[in-house]
């Protein structure tokens, strides 16, 4: 069962102050939509940035402050919120369409909720609290991130420059044994999300993985082979995807006097050998893999290898070959909607990248898209061709 709701070590004024920040970044990104941004286009991967707000400071209010002891919730201090925010419960379509307060609203919305939360946490020496503290921390991290991936998506100037290049991506491989690798984590671990519990041992047999990240001109090099048209290399669904898209070359990139291009944000930029892959989706990655006669690493191979000296991660998510599943015995926490709806039809990455923040980058944090998403920063490595037991 997943009754125990681990907390990490901060204290209540520390809580407050990562609250504070993670707002501070999502206003920076606020000042700097577009006039017409608050709503922005319709599509499966958005969300409109004024829903989209509305929805943290929600997530955050029903959490830390509403929540009664049979179960129930207390009003919100925004009339009709629920109805508006809950993402459970609200089709995705719909959002755009809502009667939605203008930003001065949730402004005013966010600063109440916002200061009634560290009262609370000044006042009250509550495990509960400070776990659902935490909770809509991370949730607001994570949606800073999703700001992030639209700003990239629709071609937006960021409040601050992007640095993906200059990491050593010398081509090298380094070689793990056999083991008994730990996933999942402990409860004396701090703060987990439901999906990462329990620890249980799996076993691996030896294979040997990219220290770096699949760069940006050795993808160039499997595109430019023709990588996109050789059927061989696609998994079935992976070649039912490229040939419904008519995907020819990666997301955001350009030929311009005959060399690759990549977009970041608004600029373009000349590709770099010092700069991982970005933005290519699980069967991109799995197909540039197959071409390089190698393939996607498991959760529990990439995980072991972060053990290992010259293993550098953390400058993108990374995509493994499993598909998002529960561990053993999984139940789910309070917020029932984080992981269950998502096993089965998403494919699992590690790692975090340029624009996570550093409490999301632990190498048993298990993050998880459709395997057709490519506006995440998502790149790749790869491992050794399949051996037996592998």
């Amino acid at each position: 069962m997943n009754s125990i709701l681990p907390v990490s070590g901060f204290t209540p004024q520390q809580r407050i102050d990562r609250l504070v920040q993670a707002r501070t970044r999502l206003r920076a990104l606020i000042e700097h939509l577009p006039e017409d941004g608050w709503l922005g286009p319709r599509a499966e991967h958005l969300n409109p940035p004024l829903w989209e707000f509305g929805h943290i400071v929600w997530f955050q209010e029903r959490w830390c402050l509403r929540a009664l002891p049979d179960g129930s919730l207390a009003a919100s201090r925004l009339n009709n919120a629920d109805a508006l925010y809950d993402s459970s419960a609200v089709p995705h379509d719909s959002r755009w369409s809502l009667p939605l307060p203008n930003p001065a609203a949730v402004d005013d919305y966010a600063a109440e909720v916002a200061a009634a939360v560290s009262a609370r946490l000044l006042d009250h020496a509550d495990p509960a609290l400070a776990y659902f503290a935490e909770l809509s921390l991370y949730h607001e991290l994570m949606h800073i991130e999703a700001w992030w991936m639209a700003f990239q998506n629709l071609g937006y100037a960021p409040p601050y420059p992007l640095h993906t290049a200059g990491y050593n991506a010398s081509p090298a491989r380094t070689t793990c044994a056999a083991a008994d690798v730990e996933l999942g984590s402990r409860t004396e671990g701090g703060f987990v999300f439901d999906n990462e519990k329990w620890s249980h041992p799996v076993r691996i047999p030896a294979f040997d993985i990219d220290t770096h990240a699949v760069s940006e001109t050795s993808f160039a090099a499997f595109v430019d082979a023709g990588g996109y048209q050789a059927r061989t290399l696609w998994s079935d669904a992976g070649w039912a995807w490229r040939t419904a898209s008519d995907a020819a070359h990666p997301l955001y990139w350009r030929k311009a006097d005959g060399a690759w291009q990549a977009r970041r944000f608004a600029d373009w930029m000349s590709l770099r050998a010092d700069a991982p892959m970005l933005h290519v989706n699980r069967f991109e990655a799995e197909a540039c893999a197959a071409w390089l006669g190698r393939r996607l690493p498991s959760a529990a191979q990439w995980q072991h290898a972060t053990t290992q000296a010259g293993f550098s991660w953390g400058v993108c998510w990374e995509w493994t070959r499993d598909a998002f599943l529960p561990y053993p015995g999984f139940a789910p926490d309070p917020y029932r909607d984080y992981s269950q709806p998502w096993f089965g039809s998403h494919t699992e990455l590690r790692g975090g990248g340029p624009v996570t923040d550093p409490l999301l980058k632990r190498p048993g944090f298990r993050n998880f898209y459709l395997p057709y998403r490519r506006d995440p920063f998502a790149g790749f490595r790869t491992v050794s061709p399949a051996a037996a037991g592998s």
